[in-house]
């Protein structure tokens, strides 16, 4: 079981690691003999499989257990090192670090959260939808007057697109932050960015006639209060925006459901996909279409559905409608028709690029052991496309990406840590194996490698970002507004709205917006800027770094904030204008509000985390260092994320480009 330790002594030591890992191979009896290493000189094959959110020290403590063989059986032929993650470690950051070979300032990719300066509207970091030409409004219709596109927002270099310069084949599937795939000759499937047909990151559904629920949204998902009359219930299932219509209006569908409670079970008509369940049995795959352009056009999609119960009370979960991928509506893959390909052999998949249903658990719709089937799904079908791709593998490069660890270990992190404040000793008998579990999937892969993987064949597993308790959070906006820096316009209601909607940007000089980011009200920049550029501002940012740093816990005195960065002193590159002015690096076991992250202003401060959410990485990059693993010897101390690009493109004697800032370490 993990138990936590004082923040200021939580910091990864790479001397005591090294002696804990090689302590750890040597217990289950590792040496060198047995294992081949890549010969030297240029690569002919190299695999890498990024596995987001694999911690070093859980690897470490797993292999010492016995648990991951396979782990042990390919460091011993090179190496094992925490591996340093992105500042701020997010994933849409670090993973941009990984692709592009640089830091933020060379890519642009700066928090899950952007924002436009000029409108002070936040939007997705990674991908947008741009319209060539506003559209013609008469009445309540709108009429496109261009065709509009999504834009992948990163930027940079991408290592693919140099290896397939130089007649590499090449293979990445599912890397986050590549949706839209950016124009490639790889063969490439988008993944973390890949919305669902809402255009989100996943919206659930969940009907119910259950006495305290009411029809409302909520993080992730739409809870819908239904009648049941004789037996039937008549209800909707929302998907995509109408392009036609000048109010946002989204297109319904109708869902039917005919229940039988003395035998437990009902039948789900959705359009012509009907199926029959009982209690606690999920669906197959669903296909629904919604008629989009003024029902003269359709976009496709895909969905799950469990019957909770027909009994007392009628409850049934809705997954996230999943973009078809026999049909998809935007661009999934390069070429195009892969992703179709994909279908035809395999039948329907998750093509949303968050998919185990963490915000249906965190809502109270699943139960901890009905996301455990549904993460289990996830897995699985990841475990099939896995063995799809390394079965047509055969030369070049292939990189293969697995979410099951960071998205579960997010909401399971409770039960492994007894100084969370939903931690329970009948959670932990239940369920504490389930991150384990995960983590002995992934070795099996890693099995399946290194039984492919010849001389020639370079084996490398990497992960983002480490993991650690998510106990205390953080209100920033509250704290900006309390201390004079926000002020707030006079209809605010404090903790209600928005503060986009209720702040008086003519008084205010910062403000909070996404997980790690700080930007100063810039006159020039934003749209009614307050503080001036160069020495104003300058002293505004060495007023809040020394603030934030004393902030402390009155619960426990210890200190919110680990570090406070300017972004022109850890960023380079042709996007640092476009960063947040300061990082806010929070200290272990604490981070920032979802209150923080969208905006509104709770009264207080620093309170705790009661989210199934119980762990998290998006704080002091030196708390959550990743993984990095390879059959061939590490040659740095201290690698990064932003070395691994460089890396590959060295093992098959690819020029590095100049954009890329790591270098190679093997």
């Amino acid at each position: 079981m993990m138990r936590g330790r004082k923040s200021n002594k939580k910091r990864i030591s790479r001397r005591r690691f090294l002696q804990s890992a090689a302590a750890a191979a040597t217990a289950i009896g590792c040496g060198k003999q047995d294992v081949a290493s890549v010969a030297s000189g240029a690569a002919k094959k190299m695999i890498v499989l990024g596995v987001d959110g694999m911690d070093p020290r859980l690897t470490e403590l797993f292999m010492r257990q016995g648990r991951m063989p396979n782990c042990v059986k390919l460091i011993q032929a090179g190496g094992f090192l925490p591996l340093q993650t992105s500042d701020p470690p997010q994933s849409p950051v670090a993973w941009s670090n990984f692709i592009s070979g640089t830091n933020p300032g060379g890519h642009g990719i700066f928090d899950f959260i952007a924002r436009d300066p000029n409108t002070m509207l936040p939007y997705q970091s990674t991908a947008r939808a741009v319209q060539s030409r506003d559209p013609l409004r008469v009445g309540s219709w709108q009429i496109p007057l261009g065709a509009g596109q999504l834009q992948n927002l990163r930027g940079g270099p991408t290592f693919w697109n140099e290896l397939t310069k130089h007649g590499i084949p090449t293979t990445v599937y599912r890397v986050p932050a590549n949706f839209p795939p950016t124009e490639t000759d790889a063969t490439t499937v988008s993944g973390m960015g890949t919305p669902d047909m809402q255009g989100g990151y996943g919206v659930f559904t969940y009907l119910t006639n259950e006495p305290g629920h009411r029809t409302r949204d909520v993080p992730g998902g739409h809870i819908e209060r239904v009648k049941v009359v004789d037996n039937v219930v008549q209800s909707e299932l929302h998907g995509p925006e109408d392009l036609f219509s000048a109010e946002p209006t989204r297109v319904k569908v109708p869902v039917t459901v005919y229940l039988d409670p003395d035998q437990g079970m009902a039948r789900i008509e959705l359009q012509d996909s009907v199926t029959v369940l009982q209690e606690g049995e999920w669906s197959d795959w669903l296909r629904v279409e919604f008629p989009v352009v003024s029902h003269l056009a359709s976009a496709s999609g895909i969905c799950r559905v469990l019957l909770k119960s027909v009994g007392d009370f009628f409850r049934l979960y809705i997954s996230p409608v999943n973009i078809d991928p026999t049909d998809p509506s935007v661009p999934l893959s390069t070429p195009p028709d892969y992703i179709r390909e994909l279908a035809r052999e395999k039948g329907y998949f998750y093509t949303q690029g968050m998919i185990e249903d963490t915000h249906a658990l965190s809502a109270g719709v699943l139960t901890e052991e009905e996301y455990r089937q549904q993460a289990t799904f996830a897995i699985n079908e990841r475990m099939q496309f896995f063995d799809h791709e390394l079965n047509r593998f055969s030369d070049g490069f292939l990189f293969f990406y697995f979410s099951s660890l960071d998205l579960s270990s997010h909401v399971f992190w409770r039960t492994l840590d007894a100084e969370h404040p939903l931690y329970s000793q009948s959670l932990a008998e239940n369920h504490a194996g389930f991150i384990p579990a995960l983590y002995r999937t992934i070795d099996k892969a890693i099995g399946q490698v290194l039984e492919l993987a010849d001389d020639d064949t370079v084996v490398m597993v990497m992960s983002d970002h480490g993991f650690t308790s998510f106990r205390r959070q953080f209100n920033l906006n509250s704290w900006l507004m309390d201390e004079g820096y926000i002020k707030p316009s006079p209809h605010a209601r404090r903790g209600v709205n928005s503060f986009f909607q209720d702040v008086d940007w003519t008084g205010t000089r910062a403000y909070g917006l996404g997980i790690n980011s700080l930007y100063l009200n810039l006159q020039g920049r934003e749209r009614d800027g307050t503080v001036a550029a160069g020495a104003e501002a300058d002293a505004l940012m060495d007023e809040l770094i020394t603030r934030l740093k004393s902030v402390r816990d009155p619960d426990n005195g210890d200190r919110v904030v680990s570090e406070v960065f300017r972004s022109r002193d850890i960023y380079s590159g042709p996007y640092v204008d476009d960063a947040p002015d300061l990082i806010v690096a929070y200290n272990n076991f604490y981070r920032a509000s979802w209150d923080t992250v969208l905006g509104s202003f709770p009264l207080e401060h620093v309170l705790d985390n009661t989210d199934a959410w119980s762990g998290d990485h998006c704080i002091d990059a030196r708390f959550v260092p990743g993984v990095l693993m390879c059959n061939r010897s590490i040659e740095a101390d201290e690698p990064t994320l932003s070395d691994l690009a460089p890396t590959i493109l060295a093992q098959f004697d690819v020029p590095i480009p100049a954009e890329m800032t790591g270098e190679n370490i093997l």
